[in-house]
């Protein structure tokens, strides 16, 4: 749970500078270039340090995988943040966490129980309440943005088959190396160089906040079921809220903060109920582990 509130905060604040450069005038295309060519650079010196053999698999392809549907997610959802409201494209974001429990079931055959599937409508629902989707419809930013969620919650899935085998240092280092010249293709052919020197902050500060959200939600993926983890994800919303009133002037409404209560309530939910199957099932295999025959145990 810490791992994703920490990976929340990043991903907000690569959001909100993503955001920034889109209404300084920079290309989306552009931006995600710079975002992975700065995401790149702050893993060089893990890769230093430890070598290129670190990158040595034999799951290269899971990894190109992997890379492409990052690419084409983060440009969907890059592009749609210059076309909606921050707040606005950072809600339609929260339908992934739906896709990814429906693929959890699908594809990993997770168990997802009624609960939390409760849980997780429940939060979908604040989610509406925040976006009131029927009073805005819903426009090429909007379908961007479903789309980018769309493709973020394959991602979750093919991270979370990558992090049985893979460390996440290694996960996040061939995202960056990859994605790099993918998006420097994309953007020549609407290539422009920052116009000011204060553009260079946001660039390297969009690959720090990403390289780090991105280490910490791989990290959480390998320690725990995709659709648990992509259940805490909801909280982004509130980090969303306040950058958006300190840097965007956008002040919640009133359905905003009831929304976020019935997603941080249904995050609450599903953290304390899983903590206690988890310590249920524990309790179990140490029984089990003692006495495997299930007969009484006559040991001192």
């Amino acid at each position: 749970m810490v791992l994703v509130l920490c990976a929340s905060a990043c991903f907000a604040t690569l959001s909100a500078q993503v955001r920034v450069l889109s209404d300084l005038g920079m290309h989306p295309f552009v931006t995600t270039f710079w975002r992975n060519f700065f995401g790149l650079f702050f893993m060089l010196p893990w890769l230093f340090k430890n070598g290129l053999g670190t990158l040595k698999t034999d799951r290269f392809w899971m990894f190109t995988l992997r890379s492409a549907i990052s690419f084409v997610s983060m440009v969907a959802g890059f592009w749609s943040l210059s076309l909606m409201g921050f707040a606005e494209a950072i809600s339609m974001s929260f339908t992934a966490p739906l896709f990814a429990t429906m693929l959890a079931v699908l594809v990993l055959k997770e168990s997802v129980r009624f609960r939390r599937w409760t849980a997780t409508i429940v939060g979908f629902i604040g989610v509406l309440v925040v976006l009131q989707p029927a009073s805005t419809g819903l426009g090429l930013g909007e379908a961007l943005a479903l789309f980018a969620a769309a493709l973020s919650a394959v991602v979750s899935l093919v991270v979370k088959n990558l992090s049985k085998t893979e460390s996440s240092n290694a996960i996040v280092t061939y995202m960056v190396l990859l994605l790099t010249p993918m998006s420097l293709a994309l953007a020549l052919p609407v290539w422009s160089w920052p116009p000011a020197a204060d553009w260079w902050w946001f660039m390297a500060g969009m690959g720090l906040a990403g390289t780090l959200g991105h280490l910490c939600w791989v990290r959480a993926l390998g320690m725990a079921e995709v659709s648990l983890v992509v259940s805490y994800d909801y909280v982004r919303l509130l980090f969303a809220a306040l950058i958006g009133y300190w840097a965007f002037s956008e002040e919640p409404g009133l359905h905003t903060w009831i929304g976020a209560a019935l997603i941080v309530g249904s995050g609450i939910y599903i953290a304390r109920r899983e903590a206690k199957l988890h310590q249920s099932a524990a309790a179990q295999a140490v029984a089990v582990s003692a006495d495997p025959i299930g007969t009484p145990s006559t040991k001192p």
